[in-house]
């Protein structure tokens, strides 16, 4: 590899790096949203269950505070004692598309929710990795399997749903993932091409700043016999 190559790999990764940072900062910000977001669905939605003249909270709003506060707070730790970092990455993804399934719990599996999903894969898509947005597809089609299996209410809001639904909603987010896969394979190759052209611009002036120089060196040398 040539310097000009292996400049423009540096400014690629330098690049890449901000990216994730900004990224990561993102997804910070976005898990104390849906934390506040999904306590003030439970207590508008079901803050309340009753039993008689027992009157006591309702487990949404449990689920929302603790379950959703432990889905914030580990991402958000490590955006701040590790930016940029895979592992940071990864525990983005996975606790954003728990947040999906965390929503669409809290709703009682509205349809309307579902769409959360397809929003949180757009945001993953922000780092440009297609291997985060595999990770992502396999905590939806997992989540929506095993609660289809046990609790099917939580995530198609109906008792007894097809088999075969969360095939359905994989299918999708399959979709979506082309798309977006498409999406992040274009970005990396523009980056690195902006790369490249930004090392080839450096390289040129550093070539020219030499013969510059060389020049100015001969001049010099050939002032004192001009003198004499």
């Amino acid at each position: 590899m040539d310097q000009v190559s292996e400049r423009a790999e540096v400014l690629y990764q330098e690049q890449m790096q901000i990216r994730r940072v900004r990224a990561d900062r993102m997804f910070a910000a976005l898990m104390v949203a849906q934390w506040a977001f999904a306590i003030l669905l439970a207590v508008l939605v079901s803050p309340y269950a009753w039993s008689g003249k027992v009157r006591e909270f309702h487990p949404h709003l449990y689920a929302a505070i603790f379950m959703g506060g432990g889905l914030a707070v580990f991402p958000v730790l490590l955006t701040f004692l590790q930016p940029g970092s895979t592992l940071t990455r990864y525990v983005n993804v996975v606790s954003q598309m728990l947040w999906s399934a965390l929503l669409i719990h809290l709703t009682g599996g509205r349809i309307e929710t579902h769409f959360h999903v397809f929003g949180s894969l757009a945001f993953v898509a922000f780092y440009l990795e297609w291997q985060l947005l595999l990770v992502a597809t396999v905590v939806v089609a997992a989540d929506h399997l095993l609660r289809g299996l046990f609790y099917p209410e939580s995530v198609y809001g109906i008792t007894n749903p097809e088999w075969w639904r969360f095939l359905e909603h994989a299918g999708w987010v399959v979709f979506e993932n082309v798309v977006l896969t498409w999406g992040c394979i274009r970005g990396v190759k523009e980056m690195q091409a902006m790369a490249q052209r930004q090392a080839e611009i450096e390289s040129l002036k550093e070539s020219e700043e030499a013969k510059t120089a060389a020049l100015q060196m001969v001049l010099k040398e050939l002032q004192p016999s001009s003198a004499a």
